[in-house]
């Protein structure tokens, strides 16, 4: 596939977007963006250091005013703007997230582009929602209502497994809300950020309303963490490094929200439909070859299923095609790099030691070779504390676990650190209810795996985060809550006064 988009003559200025402009990088580093199918370079430019940090800190800071002050109308009008010239764009769009991620190009247009769009759109409207608390007399003298306010600048940082619609995530509910943003991508993957940021001020959208700052970790994402004018920060990545950001954003008493890491666990119990669970299981563990947080990771089957449910996996995981990204039948692409790669494989060779390699188990060769390719793998007879189980593999890795009784299963899917996603697969309403009760994460589905919607909230429990993606929910992430209260007595001695001076 080729849509004639050309990365070099569309990033010919740099890859920082600074006050509605392509800028070069001032660091004196450069990184190469490199296509994980054929290992091949994409783009070479130079990396954002602190004084580009600043710039659009300030670019973002001087746009505050304007856009906080709009009304929710004017901004609920750029942003339908916004929603339509990302769909103008998609094709663009969809060949650039390929190209750097190594994403098929049916999920890059199936999913991530549509789901942008879908975002845009959702927060379009929801810009004229921003409501607070209806006014009224609560304790009859009097009157009480509550504003909800803008926050100021926003500083996040979004990862490289779905770096468009994780800008998408932490962009939108910011700028609807009427703060400002700069963004931090990853620099693996700053292509479609950037490209969002230009859709922008097509759109119309002012000048320094939305930045990007395309750095190092280390150098411009822990600058704009620490930044003295940024009041906020959200951060969506591993959760050693969010544990970082937030020692980093609590020393300057910033706002915080974190998307963390996940090992979602797949509980399949004895009354499931069998072929619903397992083509559940290989959607959703190979979804974006496995670089999914939410992805099933760990699937606990009950006993009675369990045989039929390891063979059947395994077949159709051997059915699932690898290729090209920009083959419209591969299924299957790359991981984001060879590191990544060789991570996966790392964890799997380790489990060889301990547990059954039941397929996979290896990267292709042949005309795949120089890609970061891993084929989809299934283990089994791990055990519940091994490293495969309760650590974040980020890869097209399932481990399957059997259990007896429903009390042993829901305590297995709650037995690891995070908390993101889970889904339970039963035809038992009583099963269901009690499993969607009791299960700790933030999203648990039944008898499917993986769908999000812009009107539903997406964040974790415990080491998964905390704070809401997408919905009306976002919200709270983003804006400043205000009690305001008048006096309806015009007396100038009040009652309450005689605490301080004087007698009743």
């Amino acid at each position: 596939m080729s849509n004639g988009f050309q990365v070099q003559e569309r990033f010919a200025d740099g890859a920082q977007y600074i006050g509605g402009k392509l800028l070069p990088g001032t660091s004196g580093h450069h990184h190469t963006i490199v296509d994980p199918a054929t290992g091949g370079s994409v783009l070479r430019y130079e990396l954002a250091g602190t004084d580009d940090v600043d710039a659009a800190v300030a670019a973002a800071r001087a746009a505050f005013p304007g856009w906080s002050g709009a009304t929710p109308g004017e901004r609920s009008d750029l942003m339908h703007r916004f929603a339509a010239v990302l769909a103008e764009q998609a094709d663009d769009f969809a060949y650039a997230e390929s190209l750097q991620c190594g994403k098929p190009v049916k999920l890059s247009t199936e999913f991530d582009v549509p789901g942008t769009v879908d975002n845009a759109a959702f927060f379009a409207g929801a810009a004229r929602h921003l409501e607070g608390k209806a006014a009224a007399e609560y304790d009859g003298d009097h009157t009480s209502y509550v504003r909800r306010e803008a926050i100021g600048v926003v500083g996040s940082i979004a990862p490289w497994n779905y770096p468009l619609q994780m800008a998408a995530w932490k962009i939108l509910p910011a700028v609807a809300a009427g703060n400002t943003i700069v963004l931090k991508p990853a620099e693996l993957t700053p292509l479609t950020s950037l490209m969002f940021a230009q859709a922008a001020t097509e759109a119309g959208i002012p000048d320094g309303v939305i930045n990007i700052v395309t750095g190092a970790g280390k150098d411009a994402g822990e600058h704009l963490v620490g930044h003295p004018d940024v009041v906020m920060t959200s951060f969506t990545g591993s959760t050693a490094v969010g544990k970082r950001v937030a020692e980093i954003a609590t020393a300057t008493v910033k706002r915080l929200h974190l998307e963390l890491g996940g090992k979602a666990p797949f509980v399949v119990f004895d009354d499931a439909d069998l072929e619903a669970a397992v083509h559940g299981a290989v959607a959703g563990s190979l979804i974006n070859t496995g670089q999914d947080c939410t992805a099933a990771t760990r699937a606990y089957v009950q006993r009675p299923l369990y045989d039929a449910f390891v063979r059947d996996v395994a077949a159709l995981m051997e059915t699932v095609r690898i290729g090209d990204p920009f083959d419209a039948a591969t299924d299957l692409g790359p991981l984001i790099s060879h590191a990544q790669r060789d991570r996966v494989a790392a964890f799997v060779e380790r489990a060889r030691g301990y547990a059954r390699i039941v397929t996979g188990g290896e990267a292709p060769g042949g005309d795949l070779a120089d890609g970061a390719y891993y084929r989809p793998t299934l283990i089994a007879d791990a055990a519940q504390d091994s490293e495969v189980v309760q650590s974040e593999i980020f890869g097209p890795v399932l481990v399957v676990l059997p259990f007896d009784t429903d009390d042993e299963g829901i305590a297995l899917a709650n037995d690891t650190p995070y908390g993101l996603a889970a889904s339970a697969w039963t035809r038992d309403l009583y099963r269901a209810n009690r499993a969607t009760r009791e299960i700790q994460a933030g999203c648990v589905w039944v008898n499917d795996h993986i769908p999000i919607l812009s009107e539903m909230p997406h964040g974790g429990y415990k080491a998964s985060g905390f704070g809401k993606d997408m919905s009306a929910y976002s919200f709270e992430e983003y804006t400043q809550v205000k009690h305001v209260m008048y006096d309806n007595t015009a007396v100038a001695r009040k009652d309450w006064h005689r605490t301080i001076f004087g007698d009743r």
